[in-house]
């Protein structure tokens, strides 16, 4: 377990002009420090290799877009949502126009499951885009 309270100091070398492009992004993003960006970089790296190892559950942010207006969307999304309902945390439904919706799905489980559960509802005839966001449960990230 990780405690917040422990800070180590290191060192690192680094191209000068990678490190003003870092510098410049770090800004860009409204980071106050290097040592807040680079401690970000860190727990997205363990994250991905969380999802890599496939040990344990993991959570992921699925956003959809689709038109509403495709013939069966609504209920072939629902129909896959819950037939994996131990896996679906929670859906949040946004309508961006007349014709088009935006779904966000909050997906936990092993990393094959969410990935599984991503690719067939991005899959799904109508969806005009789809993002998997992955994340972490936490338990291994300080």
């Amino acid at each position: 377990m990780f405690r917040v309270d422990e800070t180590e100091r290191f060192s690192i070398s680094i191209n000068r002009k990678l490190l003003e492009k870092f510098d410049e992004a770090i800004k860009e993003r409204k980071y106050q420090n290097r040592s807040k960006a680079i401690r970000d970089l860190i727990r997205e790296f363990l994250i991905e290799r969380e999802w890599e190892r496939a040990e344990g559950e993991v959570m992921g942010a699925l956003t959809l877009l689709y038109s509403h207006e495709t013939s069966n969307i609504t209920e072939k999304l629902l129909e896959i949502q819950h037939e994996r309902c131990k896996n679906i945390i929670s859906t949040m439904h946004i309508h961006l126009d007349e014709h088009n919706c935006m779904e966000i799905i909050a997906i936990k489980g092993r990393p094959n499951e969410v990935r599984e559960i991503s690719n067939s509802l991005i899959s799904c005839r109508g969806v005009k885009h789809g993002k998997l966001v992955m994340s972490s449960l936490g338990k291994e990230i300080a």
